[in-house]
Formats: structure tokens, C-alpha cells, sequence
């Protein structure tokens, strides 16, 4: 199990006028994926790095599963959480199979467990072992390394999954590829991840939940939808730029928009949509194909028709606007 508790929590570096955590209080629900958003010095780095105790909190509590993670040995409570971070921190001597052994080694496991381990989860990350299993990071793009480092991440099955900036330090498209394959992994695997950025697409993106924090404390701790249609304070709506209706179009899914399929209803070439894309995407398609209505598939079966009009009926209505 993955779920955190934050009771409280407070840091106060030495030297420092305010607190980099001051009474952080939230709970996040196993299996959830949790962003921390804000902008730079606000404290959700520090906020993530108390969970496995690379901090220690000034006051207040964090549990893991009902545990108060001060009673955990610190060496254990690490061996069972992923860690990802910006700059990867793969070995440089070591190849990509000993990189994500890493944690198997230190928990014990057999080598023939270990080898299975390492082929699934390059697998998993789209890094055929065959051809990744004995390079070394030198020999790897920026992308690569970081899905080496999601890998190890996850290489002993951990439960809560801490990820800093994961993505921040690969160019545009390759970032959207590794959001792709994180969203696709957590689908598959419903792990608990907690997620630091202050890229606000990201953090709408890959969100099940956002925390919007500033100056140390939380302003904010909603749904992406919920912070874009019912933002707390002025800060929230400039940050997540709120009146941005398209955005908000991102965040609702073709299935919640479209139209029962009539009796006997036939594709005839009409474009296509799957039902788990999001209504931007939907839109961005019928300007672009210039016909009135998509078809929404599912497992390529048609399931569901979607208009313009559908759309604009879905769109959330803020001060009177609607798309």
C-alpha cells in the first residue's frame, strides 16, 4: 500500500526568515498520482524530500499507511519508496541492468529474479533489454536515461513512487513522450506517485490531484478541473491560467461529451476519435478535418458520436463564458 498522510508538517531551514514548510496538511490516497506545483522556492521539493527522510520535518507528522515514518528505519524506509529525479543519477560504471538492479541487490533477490526484473521493466519503459541490458548511461540519449531511471524507480516493486522534475531536463517532444509513458505505466501499475514541477501543462497533464503551493504553505489541493474552474485565490487563476478554456478542454474526456451511436449507424470513412482522448483534442480534429461530427471509438469499435456543439456544452461555464 501507498497512501501518505502530511499532519501539520512543517520545515524551518537555519538562517532561513520563514519556514520552506510551514503546515502543510493533506492526505493522498493510494494508487493516486499527486503533482506539487508552484513556482521556484515555494517548498514542494522540500516537501517531497521529507517523505523519505532526506529531510527531517521541524515539526508535525507524515505516515505511510497509518506508520509515522520516523519509526521506520531510515535505510528501509528508502528501499521502499522510488526515488526519480532531474539529473537521472544513474552510475556511470555501471550498465543499464546493474543500474536498475540496484534495490534487488540490496533487498536480496536471486540473480535469476533479478535478470527477469530488469527485461520486464526495460520492457515496460519501451528499452528492448536485448539491445539496452548491457550499455552504459554515456551510451544513452537524455530520454533514454531517464526511462533507465523510472526503471530502477520501480525495480522493487515499491508502493510510493517520489519523482522531482523528472522531465525537466529533456527537450519539448521527448518530455511529451515520457509524460506519455509515465501516464500509460501508472494505468498499468496504480502505483502512488508524488510528483514535483512548476510546469503547469505537466502538472495538468499528469495529475490526479494538484497541490498548488507558495511561500511554504498550500493554497490549493483539487482536481485539475476543479483548480481551472474554481480557483482559490487570484495566484491559482494566474497561475493555472484559469480563464483558458481550451485548457480546460483537455481535462474532459470524448467519452463524457458524446452522443449515444443511432441504431444501425455506420462509419462510412468519417474521422475518428478514441473515447479516451480529451475534448481539445477533439476539437483540434473537427477544425482541422472540417466535417460536423467524429466518431468516438472504443478497442476500434464505434461507440459514440461528437459534435461542436457537444463540446461547447461540455465546457465549464466561469462568469457567465462558456466556449
Amino acid at each position: 500500500m501507498g497512501a501518505l498522510r502530511f499532519d501539520h508538517v512543517h520545515k524551518q531551514f537555519t538562517g532561513m526568515n520563514r519556514p520552506a514548510v510551514d503546515d502543510c496538511d493533506f492526505t493522498v490516497n493510494d494508487g493516486e498520482f499527486i503533482v506539487l506545483l508552484g513556482p521556484s522556492g515555494c517548498g514542494k521539493t522540500t516537501l517531497l524530500k521529507m517523505v523519505n527522510r532526506l529531510y527531517d520535518p521541524s515539526a508535525g507528522t507524515i505516515y505511510i499507511d497509518h506508520t509515522d515514518i520516523q519509526q521506520i528505519n531510515v535505510t528501509q524506509l528508502r528501499r521502499q519508496i522510488g526515488y526519480v529525479i532531474q539529473q537521472v543519477g544513474l552510475f556511470p560504471h555501471m550498465t543499464v541492468a546493474q543500474n536498475v538492479s540496484v534495490v534487488p541487490e540490496l533487498l536480496h533477490w536471486d540473480k535469476s529474479r533479478i535478470r527477469e526484473r530488469v527485461d520486464e521493466l526495460l520492457a515496460l519503459v519501451d528499452l528492448a533489454p536485448d539491445q539496452y541490458r548491457d550499455r552504459y548511461p554515456s551510451q544513452l540519449s537524455g530520454g533514454q536515461q531517464q526511462r533507465v531511471g523510472v526503471a530502477r524507480a520501480l525495480a522493487g516493486d515499491p508502493d510510493l513512487i517520489l519523482m522531482d522534475e523528472p522531465f525537466g531536463a529533456v527537450d519539448a517532444i521527448t518530455r511529451t513522450t515520457l509524460q506519455d509513458e509515465l501516464l500509460k505505466l501508472q494505468r498499468q501499475l496504480r502505483k502512488t506517485i508524488l510528483f514535483v514541477t512548476h510546469d503547469v501543462d505537466e502538472a495538468l497533464r499528469l495529475a490526479d490531484k494538484i497541490v498548488v503551493m507558495r511561500n511554504g504553505k498550500i493554497v490549493q489541493y483539487a482536481t485539475p478541473l476543479d483548480l481551472l474552474s474554481h480557483p482559490a485565490d487570484d495566484f491559482v487563476n494566474e497561475l493555472v491560467s484559469g480563464d483558458d478554456l481550451v485548457r480546460q478542454l483537455g481535462l474532459v474526456r470524448v467519452e463524457s461529451a458524446m452522443q449515444a451511436l443511432p441504431a444501425n449507424f455506420h462509419v462510412n470513412g468519417q474521422p475518428t476519435i478514441t473515447h479516451d482522448q480529451n475534448l481539445r483534442e477533439a476539437l483540434s480534429r473537427l477544425l482541422r478535418t472540417n466535417v460536423p461530427t467524429l466518431v468516438v471509438t472504443t478497442n476500434d469499435a464505434p461507440t459514440g458520436l461528437l459534435t461542436l456543439d457537444d463540446i461547447r456544452a461540455s465546457t465549464v461555464e466561469r462568469d457567465g463564458n462558456t466556449f
